[in-house]
């Protein structure tokens, strides 16, 4: 297929809010690849050159991408600059410019030949590497048509953002292989364990279903992260799984750990590499994991030799960082609590009852026993049927400085990507107040007033995930509680994913809109009081039309957080792991009942 034929699919997807008509329209276009093709081009859909979990960057600033669109068309990079700040959108003013300067040099290139050559701008390093990178998509852009330019030029800087999901990918896989969504089970099931729509895609295309269904965890490629249920007491846990094992649940980042003889990869839930932050991690899998291949699971978090004693959050989590790293290891040493195994020596434990997989972690982790010496420790565990010494293990671990406890169900499996009553977090709620969080992702913001007109910002909304309409749904606007280093870290990290438009996958009252649209990539955890109606927020709303059939209005209020205020920034969650609407509806039923 050319880049051209692609570029009007591209276009009809940007055209386009409904996410049943954008399945059609992947459907359709994916009919026409061949397996190869298609591989390349879901990636350049996602704006990317790889799957989520491998790291190809461009390096290219915004203005070194300016300087070569404007090169491509001889034009002044400051008059370029001008009417790109007055449109607010890169692709567009770059096919308005070639579509008013007809270009002599235009050619026709395939998908593949424009992915090979971002794979080549990509990988140009070392000196003078700029200037090259500058000159080929410079020489790119002459090369194509209007229409290819205005999404060629948005894939270096990351913002294509055409507001689908991989879910809706592997609904138009399955439209495009039976005709509707009754592949979808089988495609998400392999997803969760091997996270790369360009394999299985090309995979279903190849050899049919069945190739598809021997999709087996492997080593350096992620698994997508199993998450808890939420119960709060320990009679309610007892109720539901019985017998069961508690392990403390650790505030830091998890990590999945990858290692092949003495190659070790570390990743995060987002999928993102992060074995080059955490060099001590690294070196202690290599020397305490005695396994030649494995992947498990743990937890790292902050840890004071001097005091022997964990550290909170805010401070494990200045060990996410790109420079400085061997300093601050020294500075905040990391202790990796392993708590699952996933993978041993070929052998795929996914499916292994939770007994049968601790028991196996435990013999192929090897350590002095010393935690101030020790880097990976096996979580603790206790076998336990009564609930008072469930809530008793909640409380000891609370007092340790730890968010609480989770209970696992002896027989259970791993569940990747799902969140099960095979792992439950202990959870407790007093009164009408939630005593939980909910992490939320930043949908917008309004400008700020008085005091705040210093920071650029005075309000944000943010939303939770509804996975049955694949959309982002409002629960609040919050403009008390930050400090003003907070405010400044916001506004800071909202100008990257700032976009002129609201994006598709939001759902927002009118009554909600932002002075300014952020697209999804900002994790917050929200603290707030209580979980109460509103008819201006989105979070399980229903609509229907009022009896003239002229509007539609309210007909269940949605949920709304009353006085929310920021916890803390979650760098190491994506928007893939936020709170979801049906957790949400679960803990105002809880709040409700605990009164």
């Amino acid at each position: 297929m050319t880049f051209q034929k692609l570029a009007t699919y591209i276009q009809r997807i940007e055209n386009t809010s409904s996410r049943l008509k954008i399945t059609e329209i992947l459907s359709d276009l994916f009919k026409e690849l061949t397996p190869p093709e298609y591989e390349k081009t879901i990636y350049l859909l996602l704006g990317r050159l790889t799957p989520i979990y491998k790291t190809l960057n461009f390096g290219m600033a915004e203005k070194l991408v300016i300087r070569a669109i404007a090169t491509s068309s001889q034009m002044d990079v400051k008059e370029f600059t001008k009417e790109y700040k007055k449109v607010g959108d890169i692709g567009e003013v770059t096919q308005k410019l070639k579509t008013e300067q007809a270009s002599l040099h235009q050619i026709t290139l395939s998908t593949m030949e424009v992915f090979d050559r971002l794979v080549e701008l990509a990988t140009d390093e070392g000196s003078g590497s700029q200037e090259m990178k500058l000159s080929k998509l410079s020489a790119l852009i002459q090369d194509v048509d209007a229409l290819s330019a205005r999404y060629i030029v948005r894939i270096p800087l990351g913002v294509l953002r055409l507001g689908f999901s991989a879910m809706t990918v592997l609904d138009a896989l399955s439209w495009m292989h039976v005709g509707d969504k009754s592949l979808r089970p089988l495609l998400q099931q392999a997803y969760h364990v091997h996270p790369d729509l360009g394999v299985i895609g090309r995979r279903l295309m190849e050899k049919g279903t069945s190739e598809v269904e021997k999709i087996q965890p492997a080593l350096f490629t992620p698994i997508l992260m199993m998450r808890a249920e939420r119960l709060s007491s320990g009679a309610e846990i007892v109720d539901k799984i019985g017998e069961c094992a508690i392990e403390p649940k650790f505030d830091g980042f998890r990590l999945q750990v990858h290692k092949k003889g003495n190659e070790v990869r570390l990743y995060t839930r987002g999928l993102e590499d992060a074995t080059f932050m955490y060099p001590d991690i690294v070196e202690g899998v290599r020397k305490e994991v005695t396994a030649k291949e494995v992947i498990i699971e743990g937890e790292a978090i902050g840890y004071d030799i001097a005091g022997e004693n964990f550290l909170p959050f805010q401070e494990t989590v200045q060990r996410k960082r790109k420079y400085g790293i061997a300093e601050k290891a020294a500075e905040i040493p990391l202790k990796l609590f392993a708590f699952e195994l996933l993978l041993l020596d070929g052998k795929n434990y996914v499916h292994v009852p939770f007994h049968k997989r601790r028991a196996k972690l435990e013999s192929i982790v090897k350590n002095s026993g010393d935690t101030a010496k020790d880097t990976v420790i096996v979580a603790d565990e206790n076998i336990e049927s009564d609930p008072k010494k469930i809530e008793l293990l909640f409380d000891n671990a609370i007092a340790k400085g730890l968010e609480g406890i989770i209970a696992k169900k002896q027989d259970g499996t791993y569940q990747p990507g799902a969140r099960g009553w095979n792992w439950i977090k202990f959870k407790r709620s007093y009164s009408s107040h939630i005593d939980d969080t909910i992490d939320c992702v930043v949908m917008g913001y309004d400008y700020g007033k008085g005091k705040r007109t210093q920071f650029g910002i005075g309000a944000f909304l943010v939303g939770v995930y509804d996975p049955n309409q694949e959309l982002f749904v409002t629960l609040a606007k919050i403009g008390t509680g930050l400090t003003d280093d907070e405010w400044r870290s916001l506004k800071k990290k909202s100008k990257k994913l700032a976009s002129a438009k609201k994006h598709k996958q939001y759902n927002i009252d009118n009554l909600m809109e932002c002075d300014v649209w952020v697209d999804p990539g900002i994790v917050v955890e929200i603290k707030a009081d209580e979980i109460s109606r509103s008819t201006v927020h989105t979070a399980g709303r229903i609509m229907k039309p009022s009896k003239s059939g002229n509007a539609i209005t309210v007909d269940v209020a949605g949920y709304a957080l009353r006085f929310p205020r920021l916890e803390r920034f979650r760098d190491d969650k994506s928007e893939q792991e936020i709170t979801t609407l049906k957790e949400v509806e679960k803990m105002f039923i809880l709040q409700k009942t605990s009164r």
